[in-house]
């Protein structure tokens, strides 16, 4: 491996500076909820500031006076071990984790609110997270600010990950106060964004959050081939046509397996006639506090906050980060997502490990063993340069020599022109990723067909298809949205196995049904491909 090519430490540069003057702070203001359970609020106004002000409000669960550096040392020390870094960014010392930083958006003109959620740090009564009662006292919170007497009675909600998901189901509920939304970063549904990536249940993150917010893990029936059913357990899925107000969507193509699908969807599905999606593929933290995102944040709020006629209305919709690698990427503005431009390809699998749009007339097969974690690939080399942006769809014949049922797993990568892999940035600030991951279990594959798009197949997850030995069965698998720009000479390699393809300590799935061999079908009646989206060079 070539040491351009290897993949580079995770990122550990966090700048904390004091709090500028000039800025007046009403620590743990008192909230008070119908129910008389108080929260607590910290608020940032201009100093000296008497004339009403729009309000940039977060929610949190994390503490809203853990400053970025309380344990901070522990923290990156700990995260550096596992290979995962929290990136490169500068705030000042009251900027909660995952919220905006008061120190850029109060002298810019803006209150800044920060509260902490029901039952954690100073707020009172019992934290129950992602429950309609968070979700109530969020509106509450919304109403309150709105109509402070600092207030110019607009509210933006604002902030990542957590922070940004609860923005989903506050909008939904269309507090008369809310003005805008920035969810930077956040899935929209609990059970297809992180808990059973396609139908296979993710054994590390949502786990581990859940035991660090909650005490406990979630509750769900037991055993390899017993993935919950959608209706058999609690969901909590924001109900994104229901939203009005402008939204101000990031959408990452490094953060897979967590927020990736959930933002793309909310963009795609939201109702609201005003909204953007800035998309990219670096560290969370790093983007969201960086001079550029900062003021693509700015020009949508000083338009739909302050009513500024700043050229917001007017901008396109999509700003597109294009990747090279982990750290070369170039930016365009697009009108939609998927990008209007686009060309679907069907790539069909041959016997040969290759791809080509030449479906095979005679039928063959591809074997591998899936419980020891045998890989198999499929290439296609370039010979001109090209762009690759937006959904991936595999659709594959597939067939189990023993059991019944299968785990899939599948990775898209790029190759430079030697054949050695081209990694890019991935979840946590992990900086050795691919290109674009999909999962299925093929029990679960029936589609939901009013979501379902060419492109995009959504699962049902409504009913279990078990299979037997020897049963061959079509299946088709999401890849999630990527952006990638591939030079001559370079290739797109599929790879396909049993078990993870991508070692990553905070996203990994180790309850698997596989038994034996996976069988794919390839050519004759068996149009096993992959569906690619093509964007023609401009």
């Amino acid at each position: 491996m070539s040491q351009q090519n290897a993949p580079r430490a995770a990122h550990n540069e966090i700048q904390v500076f004091p709090l500028p003057a000039g800025i007046a702070v009403e620590r743990d203001v008192g909230v008070s909820m119908p129910d008389g359970v108080r929260l607590s609020a910290n608020v940032f106004r201009p100093e000296g500031s008497t004339g009403p002000l729009p309000v940039i409000l977060a929610l949190t669960p994390y503490g809203k006076d853990a400053n970025p550096a309380t344990n901070r040392e522990a923290t990156l020390a700990r995260r550096a071990k596992m290979g995962l870094g929290m990136g490169r960014y500068r705030v000042s010392e009251c900027t909660p984790f995952e919220a905006p930083d008061p120190a850029y958006w109060v002298p810019r003109g803006y209150a800044v609110v920060h509260v902490d959620l029901r039952g954690s740090n100073k707020s009172q009564g019992e934290r129950k997270v992602y429950s309609r009662t968070e979700i109530a006292d969020y509106s509450e919170i919304i109403e309150w600010a709105g109509t402070q007497p600092w207030s110019n009675g607009k509210v933006g909600l604002h902030g990542v990950s957590y922070l940004a998901i609860v923005q989903w189901f506050a909008a939904a509920n269309h507090p008369p106060h809310l003005a805008a939304i920035v969810p930077w970063e956040g899935l929209s549904d609990h059970y297809r964004d992180v808990r059973y990536h396609g139908g296979v249940p993710e054994t590390a993150f949502h786990r581990g959050w859940a035991r660090a917010m909650t005490g406990a893990v979630f509750e769900e029936p037991k055993g390899p081939s017993r993935t919950p059913l959608i209706s058999e357990v609690a969901i909590n899925k924001a109900d994104l046509p229901e939203i009005r107000v402008p939204a101000l969507i990031c959408g990452s193509f490094s953060d897979q397996g967590l927020h990736t699908k959930g933002s793309f969807d909310a963009f795609a599905r939201i109702g609201s006639e005003h909204k953007w999606l800035y998309t990219h593929g670096r560290g969370k933290w790093t983007v969201y506090y960086d001079e550029d995102a900062l003021d693509y944040q700015r020009q949508f709020l000083d338009c739909f906050l302050k009513g500024e006629d700043n050229g917001q209305l007017q901008r396109p919709r999509v700003r597109l980060e294009v990747r090279e690698s982990a750290d070369a990427y170039h930016v365009r503005e697009e009108p939609d997502w998927p990008l209007p431009s686009t060309q679907y390809a069907e790539l069909y699998l041959h016997a040969d490990n290759t791809l080509s749009s030449d479906r095979a007339a005679q039928p063959a097969t591809v074997r591998y063993d899936a419980k020891g974690g045998q890989q198999v690939h499929f290439d296609l080399r370039f010979n001109a340069p090209c762009e690759i942006s937006g959904h991936m769809r595999l659709r594959l014949w597939v067939e189990t020599t023993a059991g019944d049922d299968m785990d899939l797993f599948v990775a898209i990568q790029k190759l430079d022109a030697k054949g050695e892999q081209v990694y890019f940035e991935a979840r946590e600030n992990h900086a050795g990723g691919p290109v674009s991951l999909g999962w299925l279990r093929v029990s679960h594959r029936a589609l939901d067909p009013d979501r379902s798009r060419p492109f995009q197949p959504v699962l049902s997850h409504d009913r279990r298809e078990l299979i037997t030995p020897g049963q061959v069965v079509p299946v088709d698998i999401e890849i999630l949205p990527s952006s990638t720009f591939f030079e001559a000479g370079q290739s797109l390699r599929l790879l396909l196995s049993g078990a993870d393809i991508f070692s990553h300590p905070m996203l990994h799935h180790r309850e698997l049904c596989n038994q034996g061999d996976h069988i794919l079908h390839l050519g004759g009646s068996h149009d096993s491909n992959l569906l690619v989206p093509f964007v023609p060079a401009t």
